[in-house]
């Protein structure tokens, strides 16, 4: 922030402030362009922490903004639902801005755009000679979000096998890359986001009820 206290005009028409001397208009109009654009700093800061990049004015919206921005300030697991393009990602990201991770990562995966035989290693990284190609180490997704968010998005298309992996994940905070013989801790904050009716997955069998209970918090 910039504070200038101009007091009286003096003398030679100068104008004596706080921080110093001004001495001509164009120094006046240089502050002021400053000061301008110090405001539209802010303006951008505070647009980008109070969810003002979630669009409508239906009472659904409101309500859904409201819950997210009280869910922001807990370390509370997050499952946003709705269809397809209606701004999942979006409040996600709002919610992490808002937290207390906000200066740590927030790391995006879509479930469904990954294919299942692939996520494992983008999620829990590998060590190398895990298996045939992986001669290099890599980190995972979990281990990139360290400290952040991780948002997953399309939880509803995870694989079974590997949705019982992630519920070890939530309850125990560690992960072992595949390939690896010891667990990895991890801080991180989940939010979920599905267009899919989880709890009618859960009865068809398609999504493990334990995993269902532990991401609708």
């Amino acid at each position: 922030d910039v504070v200038v206290n101009v007091a009286p005009i003096i003398g030679d028409g100068q104008l004596k402030g706080s921080v110093g001397v001004i001495h001509d208009m164009s120094e006046i109009l240089s502050l002021t362009a400053e000061l301008n654009a110090a405001k539209e700093r802010i303006r951008k800061l505070e647009a980008k922490y109070t969810f003002q990049d979630i669009v409508g004015r239906s009472d659904e919206i409101r309500i859904a903004v409201e819950q997210a921005k009280i869910a922001a300030g807990t370390p509370a697991t997050v499952l946003l639902r709705g269809e397809s393009g209606t701004g999942k990602e979006v409040l996600a990201r709002s919610i992490h801005e808002l937290s207390d991770r906000a200066e740590k990562p927030f790391v995006p995966v879509n479930c469904a755009a990954i294919p299942g035989d692939m996520l494992e290693t983008e999620l829990f990284g590998h060590v190398k000679g895990a298996f045939t190609g992986a001669d290099s180490r890599r980190e995972g997704l979990f281990l990139h979000a360290q400290g952040g968010t991780l948002f997953l998005d399309e939880i509803g298309e995870m694989p079974l096998a590997l949705q019982s992996k992630l519920l070890r994940v939530i309850e125990d905070r560690k992960v072992r890359p595949v390939g690896a013989e010891r667990e990895v801790p991890v801080d991180i904050r989940f939010v979920f986001a599905t267009n899919a009716d989880l709890a009618l997955n859960v009865e068809n069998g398609r999504f493990r009820a334990d995993l269902f209970y532990r991401i609708n918090v």
